[in-house]
């Protein structure tokens, strides 16, 4: 069984944060993939399918983004998932809107729910889906831009991310990351993408 972990904050009032893409992206998975109605477990929200030919528990925790990893851990220990088959959808300020990568440990960057994940773990090395927010372009906008809502202009963009993460996660699921990054950016190439405010407007000075 595969462990795939959206992170975000239980609030409605917040549901549309930048902050809350990880359960965008989960919620587009379950929903196109046919997977269980969720359901409360392990302080937090599952939902249980297949793709292709894997088992995969999709997994929202309620513990708020500052204490994602105490629901991860309890789901992990509970199917003995270890590390390795777990993958974590968060927002990422350091890659322009639309834009994802995958890869496999590293430091969380500031991500609070990545630092949570780490200490509950005892380990970075599972694996991370980077969703591309942007950056307001300054240090003291950062907390209220990722705890701010996707604006109207964000949509187009954002649905056709969603709906790639979705269509591409049979290979997330095969283990083909490389193939899955490819897919997803062939399928957003064509997506209108918002400029972002500050000096790290659209891809110039964006890391990777």
């Amino acid at each position: 069984m595969q462990l795939w972990v959206g992170l975000g904050n239980p609030e409605t009032s917040m549901s549309h944060n930048r902050h809350n893409i990880g359960f965008m992206a989960v919620d587009s998975i379950a929903r196109r993939h046919g997977f269980s109605p969720w359901r409360k477990r392990f302080r937090g929200e599952v939902a249980e399918g297949r793709i292709g030919a894997s088992k995969v528990l999709l997994l929202k925790p309620m513990t708020y983004m500052n204490a994602s990893g105490d629901s991860i851990r309890e789901a992990a220990t509970f199917y003995k998932i270890p590390p390795d088959a777990i993958t974590v959808f968060h927002d990422e300020l350091d890659l322009a809107p639309g834009k994802v990568r995958i890869k496999k440990g590293g430091g969380a960057a500031g991500h609070n729910g990545l630092r949570s994940t780490d200490r509950q773990l005892g380990t970075q090395d599972y694996w991370r889906v980077r969703l591309g927010i942007g950056h307001p372009g300054s240090k003291e906008r950062v907390h209220g831009w990722v705890l701010g809502d996707f604006a109207k202009a964000d949509q187009p963009w954002l649905e056709d991310l969603l709906d790639a993460v979705a269509d591409t996660a049979p290979l997330l699921a095969a283990g083909q990351r490389e193939d899955c990054m490819t897919r997803v950016a062939l399928l957003t190439a064509n997506s209108p993408k918002p400029i972002i405010p500050g000096p790290k407007a659209g891809e110039t000075g964006v890391k990777d």
